[in-house]
Order: C-alpha cells, then structure tokens, then sequence
C-alpha cells in the first residue's frame, strides 16, 4: 500500500498548496473570523470565504453559507435558483441519490414544492455498462429537446454499485454538451473534493456543489454547505437562498467563520487520510473474501469505499465493529431505522463530532439485498485503521 499512499500524499500537497495560495491571495486575516450578527452587511470574512472557495476549485465565484442545511439543501437551491417553469433537467449518470428524488418530482406527493410542481421536468440516462455517460445519447437529446436546460451529473455512486465518475468523464460531458448548446453543467460533487488535483469547475462544469460537513469542512465546519461556479448562475442561487435582490450581500455568520475556514485550510490532509483508511480497508475486506470497490490499488475519485456482505448479520456487525472504533458514543449499537428521504430501513454507524459527518468515520447502509455498506471518512487514518480492524473482529465474532 505504500506506493497508493505516496499518491494519495502528492495530490493532498498540491491542494493544500493551492489552499494556501487561495488564502495569501485573499489577504485572510484574523478579523475575519469572527463573524457577524443581524443582516450581516459588509462581512469581510464570509466575502473572503466565497473567493477563497472560488479561487480554490477553479471557478469564478461561490455561495459558502453555514445556513445551508445539508447537501440536498445546497444542491435543490443551485437547481431552483438556475431553472425556469418549461425546463427540463438530463441526469446523464441515472438516477439520483435517493433524497434528491422528491426534490426533482421523480419520487413524493404531487403538491409537495418539487421541481414538477413548478413545470420544470426530469429525464435521464443510465450510465453504459462500463459505468460511463453515454455522450451520443446525450447529444441527440440535447439536439433533438430545445427545453434541456441543465445537464445534472452525481459524481459519486450514491447507494448504488456504479463506478463513481472520474474528472475526465465530467470534462468528456462537458464537452460533449456544449457542442451542441450552452447548457448549464451541473455536477454534484459530494464526497469528492480534494480527492484529485482538480475540481469539477476546473475542467468544463459551469455549476458544481457540496456539502461542509464532507471533505471540504475539514471534520472542523459544523454544518454548511457551499456552490461554486460561473458568476451569474451563482448570483441566482444566491437569489433563490435569500431574496432576489439581496442575494449574497446579507447573511450573518455568527460564530462559524473561523470553524469554515479552518475546515477549509485542514481539508486537503483530512481528505487524504480518508483516502488512506478507505485502501485500508478494501485490502483488508477483500483479503477476508468481501466483495469491495474500488479494489485498494484502482484510482479513486471519491472517498466512499463499499463493502458487499450479501446477508445482514455481517452487514450490521460490520457497521456495529465501525461505531464502536469511533471516538463518539462508541458505546452506542446502530440499529435500522425508517430515515426521511429512502424507501427502505438504513443502518447508520457514526460516532463523529459532527452529527452526520460524512469526513469522520461512518458506515450506512440501505437494508435490503446485496447488504452493501458504504463506509467514508477517518479524521486520522491511525483512528480509522482502529475502526476497520474493530469491524473486521466483529464480523469474525459471528463465524
């Protein structure tokens, strides 16, 4: 494995440059991390936040606000603020994660205030079968709907098997359709930040957007969410989270300020030691005969790694082995429940700082058949090595 943590070392050191740079450009200094209260008029440091993301992922501006509540939040306001009634959104990597279904009016009541409810539709195309986009399909569909106004792409797999999206498939994308029309790319890019040199925006996409409490929150951010990319399209997202008009000019930040951008500065590291417990645990999992993906030596473009047990007791020992080598509530058991938002019980294991941080070490999974658990995070691989072994003892314990 030393040769893959080499890698993963050398990308987390040139992000954690450009970091830097993005912060020494920008001028952070240490009044700007005290925040504001009220309307939040003329916040330095949320002002300077906004470029240092910007300047960071290679896009012309961002709207990085702790007032977004989850990733689902940040990624229905992106879309609501960039889409008119008679639209149409083409998901080019299928269908979406499970809780942005009722925001697009796929799954839900009508009436509800989804995406259908306000005239705007959905369609999709399944990835090939070597889990790619299909771009001729795209093209035509591009060519042959003049309402197609957004390309939406999921780079990572959600809860499914699907290979997570590399950045040459998004710039492929990209490419492919914007040589038919100037529509809107849009690239949701959860669980994907710093994980490769670049981002979304660096290579083609016009929109892309995330959640805080994943990798760019640094295991530090207590919440937030942040969406980063062309100037007038994040001006209207802006637009949709307050009011037109006011946009990203009012907003108080209290006292989060200094958690984002430390999150931010620490991100690149943090990143890179999930990386390194998520190849811990592919080798170790497939050498104890567990269907995994990615394999510990395949290229990663996100820091999910899924196990595959095909019956529930080692699904939730496994997941019971994760919480109980997490250094919050490791006393606790993790049991199925009916979640908001997914059309099956979910066994959920995070003993985090943050509730719900997906950057910490985590394991959910949807309880029904194969019984994959999606595992992500590790503030330090030495704490989530601990976490897998914990699990791996567990699941023995039941042999």
């Amino acid at each position: 494995m030393n040769n893959i943590f080499e890698k993963i070392d050398t990308i987390c050191q040139i992000n954690t440059e450009r970091v830097l740079e993005a912060f020494r450009i920008n001028r952070v200094s240490e009044a700007m991390l005290h925040g504001t209260t009220g309307y939040g008029y003329d916040d330095r440091g949320r002002n300077t936040l906004d470029s240092v993301f910007a300047y960071t992922f290679g896009a012309e501006d961002a709207l990085v606000r702790h007032t977004f509540v989850s990733g689902t939040h940040t990624l229905a306001t992106a879309l609501f603020g960039v889409l008119r009634p008679g639209n149409t959104i083409l998901s080019v990597t299928g269908k979406p994660y499970d809780t942005l279904c009722e925001t697009f009016g796929i799954t839900g009541n009508s009436g509800n205030g989804s995406m259908t409810d306000f005239g705007i539709s959905y369609k999709e195309i399944e990835l090939d079968s070597n889990g790619r986009p299909q771009l001729g399909i795209m093209k035509k569909m591009i060519k042959d709907d003049p309402s197609i106004k957004l390309v939406f792409m999921q780079r990572s797999r959600g809860y499914t098997s699907r290979r997570t999206l590399s950045l040459e498939d998004i710039k492929a994308v990209a490419e492919a359709a914007k040589s038919v029309r100037d529509v809107i790319v849009f690239v949701d890019n959860c669980y994907g930040e710093f994980v490769r040199e670049k981002e979304p925006t660096a290579v083609g996409a016009d929109l892309m957007a995330g959640s805080l409490i994943k990798n760019p929150g640094g295991g530090i951010a207590r919440t937030g969410g942040y969406i980063c990319g062309k100037k007038a399209l994040v001006e209207l997202c802006a637009y949709r989270l307050t009011a037109v008009g006011i946009g990203k000019e009012c907003g108080a930040t209290l006292d989060e300020l200094r958690n984002m951008f430390q999150g931010f500065f620490m991100a690149p590291h943090i990143v890179a030691q999930a990386l390194k417990t998520a190849v811990y645990a592919a080798e170790k999992l497939s050498k104890a005969g567990f269907c995994v993906s990615p394999l510990a030596d395949e290229n990663r473009e996100d820091i999910i790694q899924t196990v595959t047990f095909g019956n529930p007791e080692d699904l939730l020992a496994f997941c019971r082995g994760i919480q109980h080598g997490s250094p919050i509530d490791s006393f606790v058991t993790p049991e199925p429940w009916v979640m908001p938002g997914y059309d099956c019980e979910v066994v959920m294991a995070a003993g985090g700082f943050i509730s719900g941080s997906s950057i910490e070490i985590s394991a959910d999974a949807p309880l029904k058949s194969p019984y994959t658990a999606y595992m992500q995070g590790g503030l330090t691989f030495e704490s989530g090595k601990y976490a897998v072994d914990t699990a791996i003892k567990y699941i023995s314990e039941l042999r």
